[in-house]
């Protein structure tokens, strides 16, 4: 039997090779890529918008990160609620599925009805979660969504209430599924107790995630930190990975829950939302191996030979720094930057995080030498600091990803209602030339 799946897989490897010419003769824009790097426009919205490069006499140049939802700047909308001393991923989530930013009552009434729509029915955590426990806790929640469908008696209905009434409650639960997962495998694979904490009223998205996670153990600034990340996570424009996921499947004009679990799907995967893990895995690596954390030549030296693909994982990429769209900054890097240096202080952890701010410095001339050239300006992404600051937050790295689908959930659900309303749709439908060739049919007694 083995031999047979040895053999499927080499002629699998061999078919599945590409002239990589015939890309360039077709002008195949390989990943929806234009040669530039920049994304191929495929869809019109509404929802984000994200900057990176700004027109100047006909000329495109690049400037500072600008991230918008709904119009509305990120810096704006995390400089309100901060000044406010409020947490924001409510108003967000408002913001991104209305278009209009609450007035007090309507954030209140918004946060009371989240607050009715958190938690799970008891059989469904007991059966669901806690007695079919998994290893990843990505694949537990997109389960959980499937589930929930069974569940939903109006399931397939298209209304445009409905439709919203299911995206808030899975919005709602997204936190409470990762939580129960999380601690159902501690549980299971980690010999560890097992620990329910239901979701509290008058608590934040923020506070019932830290509270269900770690009971009364966290401090202000802890909850400030989770809950700014959850608002710069939120959306990301259509063309992101899964946002573009949950767009495609929801144009067939499938359920809510089909679309939203496939979004999970890829989320899951390492090059979208387990970018900071692999930042995590980076930073540990260059923690063993630069012994003075303040002397920037051995710093440089050894990102030098991670480049070379001589140290870490021989890739060759010093992974969260860098962005397909942001060129100066990166707006979601340097508001949680702000924070995560005061939450280093807090937490005795200001030798870290001065190591992250001098990777970040010399970066740009480690490459400049690699490369040869002269030095431009490379600046870190989000990924870069958010694992930094989850484990100042001491939560555990299975679950740094489902945070990710915590806020971005309330993006993909903004797209799928867009996708779906917008009266002169059409299922999203890419052409893929075919470049095998033709081959005659031979009966199977002269093959």
């Amino acid at each position: 039997m083995n031999s047979i799946l040895e053999k499927i897989e080499k002629l699998t490897h061999n078919v599945a090779q590409i002239n990589k010419e015939l890309f360039n003769e077709y002008n195949v824009k390989r990943g929806l890529r234009n040669q530039d790097g920049s994304g191929v426009l495929v869809g019109l919205t509404n929802i984000g918008d994200v900057v990176g490069y700004e027109r100047e006499n006909e000329q495109i140049k690049p400037c500072h990160g600008q991230l918008f939802y709904r119009g509305v700047n990120v810096y704006d909308l995390a400089r309100g609620f901060q000044s406010d001393n409020r947490h924001g991923f409510d108003e967000t989530v408002y913001l991104l599925l209305s278009g209009q930013l609450p007035d007090k009552n309507e954030l209140k009434e918004f946060e009371d009805y989240l607050t009715d729509l958190r938690d799970l029915p008891q059989y469904f955590t007991k059966n669901m979660i806690l007695s079919l426990r998994g290893r990843d806790i990505m694949n537990m929640l997109a389960r959980s969504v499937l589930v929930l469908y069974t569940l939903d008696e109006k399931a397939e209905d298209y209304s445009l209430h409905n439709l919203v009434d299911q995206s808030l409650n899975l919005i709602a639960k997204f936190p409470v599924v990762t939580a129960y997962a999380y601690y159902g495998y501690r549980h299971s694979f980690r010999r560890k107790s097992l620990i329910i904490r239901h979701p509290e009223p008058g608590l934040s998205t923020a506070e019932n995630f830290l509270y269900m996670l770690k009971g009364e153990k966290y401090t202000k600034l802890e909850a400030d930190l989770l809950d700014l990340s959850l608002v710069i996570h939120a959306e990301h424009g259509g063309g992101n990975n899964s946002s573009f996921t949950t767009r495609v499947v929801s144009s067939s004009m499938t359920d809510t829950y089909s679309a939203i679990s496939a979004a999970l799907g890829s989320l899951k995967g390492r090059l979208h939302g387990g970018a900071n893990l692999k930042v995590i895995e980076m930073m540990a690596d260059i923690k063993s191996n630069v012994k003075n954390w303040k002397d920037k030549s051995e710093i440089s030296e050894y990102l030098l030979k991670i480049l070379r693909g001589k140290a870490h994982d021989g890739s060759g990429k010093i992974y969260g720094i860098g962005h397909a769209i942001y060129t100066l900054s990166d707006p979601r890097a340097v508001l949680l930057k702000e924070k995560a240096r005061e939450l280093a202080e807090e937490k005795g952890k200001m030798d870290e995080f001065l190591l992250y701010e001098n990777i970040e410095a010399l970066t740009p001339e480690v490459f400049a030498k690699y490369k040869g050239g002269t030095t431009k300006i490379i600046s870190p992404n989000v990924d870069f600091y958010s694992g930094f600051v989850y484990n100042c937050l001491n939560i555990p790295v299975e679950i740094f990803t489902p945070i990710f689908a915590i806020a971005r959930i309330a993006g993909w659900c903004a797209h799928r209602l867009e996708e779906v309303t917008f009266p002169s749709r059409r299922i999203i439908r890419p052409a893929y030339k075919n470049v095998y060739g033709r081959i005659d049919y031979k009966p199977l007694n002269e093959r």
